[in-house]
């Protein structure tokens, strides 16, 4: 304490030079209900008290002006405070409605007053919907604000809109160490927070000594002596009304079970206060003779109620905050004061369902006496309040400045993180195994599993829907925002519809096949579809020797040929999708049988296939193994024996590749011939095996305008998987401007 009071001398000396010895602060206290005039106006005398630093203006609205509330405006005037505006604006209803209506009321009226007072500060209180109203128009019209009673916790829709406030307030004076910790983790300016404790507990530690009996009896009684009343004090939980209005039924059936005199307090302006007035005399209450109903009792008076009471029964915050102060038993009814802090005298009766459960808290409280509790203060709040004003610099920037906890590096604007992190699942279903992976915008594969193709289309199809499930629930955790799927298969394909037309023999039951609508039902995703060839292509286009080539043909040499034409840097798909069904160019008529039923095709002379064919005749004639060179019995006979051989100089295989490339040779030059490509890109396992032959058949075969085209060898990995994730890349990042 000592610490402080140095330091705020000295902060409040540095202020007034900055400010100007002449300069007063000019402080706007608005008070909008009976409730919040009562932590406002100790606040309110003390700076009325000290003219020489603050020039007050005190402005007045919400059911201070509402008859039916007790005029409740009368009592500032009382403690002889000059109101400088009324503002009417409670909107009279029964509803959520007429609360939003209230609140747009206040924001309309409150610009023209605050542009007449001009004040440097406003000071708002607590958690009710008219603070809202003034806390917006003040912070819209970059007025400082002080906000009273932030961070604390308790139930309804006072939370949000407590929270709410305190967002916009650009100072905090708080009660406990827990609000002022939930400020701070609410990322507030620590240096903008006061801990004063609640200026109410000004009056209330020093209130009980006076004269109390009198005002016992003026409320309640002659007869009625001390500890042996009630007071109650109920409102509506506007989140759930209808709960709120039974509860209350409950406690009045209790209250009038309990036979003891109680004092009930009207509730609050809320949506369902009329309809809990309409309770009450239903009930008979305010002709009942145990009961005195009233709409306002002065705050002072109000004090020695509570402090002399038997118990206080409702859910009123003054309950679990100021009744603490006397020891008085609570009992606190409902979720309305949920997660505030409470002494050992109040008793919770979260779920008051019944009349007999609130009866038994009724009988276990009534009478008792608990320890006093300075939980929300110690009586030396306005002190504190004053000085931090005066410590106020009111040639700070106006905007407030949020203390955000430390933080990774937020990187995820970088262009470089958003290109890693938009990613594509992408499916390649091949003659032998099914291949799902996660392949980001600069075509890195990061995560990838492998299956065996089943043999059924219901197996496959299965497969496919678990494997993309797993890897999409992986995404998440890799840091990959998944924008589609992208598919390749063998086969005929109408990428229009996500259709298998009709498939090779290699992958079996897969005619006919929607593939688009089950699997974007089961993932909510978009997916497209397209033959493996065309997504080799694509696959270069955006990640190999095809980026930013205008015309090139990619030809995948693998267990089949197929391939894909990129013509004006367009795929090519032909009327009825058959374009680029490279495999099956016929280079000989009276060639082997290829696997479309027709003979002499590039497939029936170049694929993995047609190389396995020849290495069993070879083997089964004896004639494939040489020195170096051994087959196990048990181990099936494969185009890399047929390799092997050749190159360990089996002439027989060196023949039998020759034709191979040749024929491939061929193929291409007739593809030259045909779309006049820049660039062949050769892919797949036999590619580095075939390019010689194929570069010499085009020096031989092909016209001069064109012998001049490039031929590479593919550089990417995963062509197949590449190329269906490039579908979902392309199109979803597509921007046209």
């Amino acid at each position: 304490e000592v610490y402080f009071k140095n330091l705020s001398k000295q902060k409040q000396k540095e202020v007034m030079e900055k400010n100007g010895n002449n300069h007063r602060l000019r402080v706007c206290v608005a008070t909008c209900n009976r409730a919040d005039y009562s932590k406002l106006a100790p606040i309110m005398f003390g700076i009325k008290a000290e003219p020489q630093f603050f020039e007050l203006d005190v402005v007045v609205l919400g059911s201070h002006l509402i008859d039916d509330y007790g005029n409740t405006y009368r009592m500032i005037e009382q403690d002889d405070f000059d109101i400088h505006t009324r503002l009417h604006t409670i909107v009279r209803g029964e509803d959520e409605a007429a609360m939003v209506e209230s609140v747009g009321l206040a924001l309309v009226k409150l610009p023209d007053v605050l542009n007449r007072l001009k004040p440097d500060i406003m000071i708002v209180h607590g958690d009710r919907f008219d603070a809202l109203a003034l806390a917006t128009s003040a912070a819209l019209m970059n007025i400082r604000i002080l906000h009273i009673e932030g961070g604390e916790v308790s139930g309804t829709i006072d939370d949000s809109i407590r929270h709410a406030i305190t967002k916009l307030a650009h100072y905090h004076v708080c009660c406990t160490r827990s609000a002022e910790q939930h400020l701070i983790a609410m990322c507030e300016d620590h240096d903008r927070i006061l801990l004063a404790g609640c200026p109410s507990y000004d009056k209330l530690l020093s209130a009980k000594n006076k004269d109390y009996m009198s005002i016992i009896r003026m409320w309640l009684g002659e007869d009625v002596k001390t500890r042996d009343y009630i007071v109650a004090l109920q409102h509506p939980v506007t989140t759930d009304i209808k709960h709120s209005i039974k509860m209350f039924e409950l406690t009045l059936d209790a209250l009038i079970s309990f036979n003891k005199r109680t004092l009930v307090l009207f509730p609050n302006v809320d949506a369902g206060d009329k309809e809990m007035v309409r309770v009450m005399r239903k009930k008979g209450i305010e002709h009942h003779p145990n009961f005195r109903a009233v709409k306002h009792v002065p705050f002072d008076q109000f004090i020695q109620l509570v402090a002399h009471a038997g118990c206080m029964i409702g859910n009123s915050s003054c309950g679990v905050r100021e009744v603490g102060a006397f020891g008085t038993p609570v009992i606190n009814l409902g979720t309305r004061q949920t997660g505030r802090e409470t002494g050992e005298n109040v008793l919770h009766v979260r779920d008051a369902d019944t009349q007999d459960k609130i009866l038994h808290a009724l009988q276990l409280q009534f009478g008792k006496q608990y320890p006093c509790s300075k939980i929300y203060g110690d009586g030396n709040a306005v002190p504190r309040i004053l000085k931090f004003l005066k410590s106020i610099d009111l040639k700070e920037p106006l905007q407030k400045k949020f203390c955000f906890p430390p933080v990774k590096d937020n990187i995820s604007q970088d262009i470089d993180h958003i290109l890693e992190t938009q990613s594509a699942l992408a499916v390649d279903l091949g003659g032998t195994n099914l291949r799902v992976a996660i392949v980001s915008m600069k075509g890195e594969i990061v995560k990838k599993y492998t299956q065996l193709n089943p043999k059924t289309y219901e197996d496959r199809l299965e497969l496919i829907l678990k494997m993309c499930v797993e890897a999409a629930s992986e995404a998440v955790n890799v840091n990959c925002r998944i924008l589609g799927v992208g598919i390749s298969t063998g086969g005929r394909v109408n990428p229009r519809e996500g259709i298998v037309l009709h498939s090779t023999k290699l992958i079996q039951e897969w005619s006919s096949v929607d593939l688009r609508t089950p699997i974007s039902d089961a993932l909510h995703l978009p997916v497209w579809v397209d033959n493996d060839g065309n997504c080799a292509a694509l696959a270069e286009r955006k990640f190999g020797h095809g980026k930013g080539v205008e015309n090139f043909v990619t030809l995948i040499t693998g267990t089949g040929i197929g391939g894909g034409i990129v013509h004006q840097h367009e795929l090519i798909h032909g009327s009825s999708f058959c374009a680029a069904e490279l495999g099956h160019i016929v280079v000989s008529l009276d060639g082997p049988e290829c696997l479309c039923g027709s003979q002499g095709c590039i497939e029936a002379y170049a694929s993995g296939i047609a190389l396995q064919r020849e290495a069993k005749k070879l083997h089964d004639d004896d004639l494939l193994l040489v020195e170096g060179m051994a087959v196990k019995k048990e181990e099936i006979v494969s185009a890399a024996h047929l390799i092997q051989a050749a190159k360990l100089g089996n002439t027989k295989a060196e023949s039998i590749l020759r034709t191979a490339g040749t024929a491939l040779g061929l193929g291409v030059v007739n593809i030259l011939h045909t779309v006049n490509p820049s660039l062949v890109i050769l892919s797949g396992v036999l590619a580095n095996h075939y390019v010689n032959a194929v570069k010499d058949v085009i020096s031989q075969q092909a016209l001069s305008s064109v012998k001049n085209v490039d031929v590479v060898v593919s550089n990417l990995a995963d062509p197949a998987l590449l190329g269906a994730a490039s579908l979902v890349l392309d199109y979803t990042t597509r921007r046209i401007y």
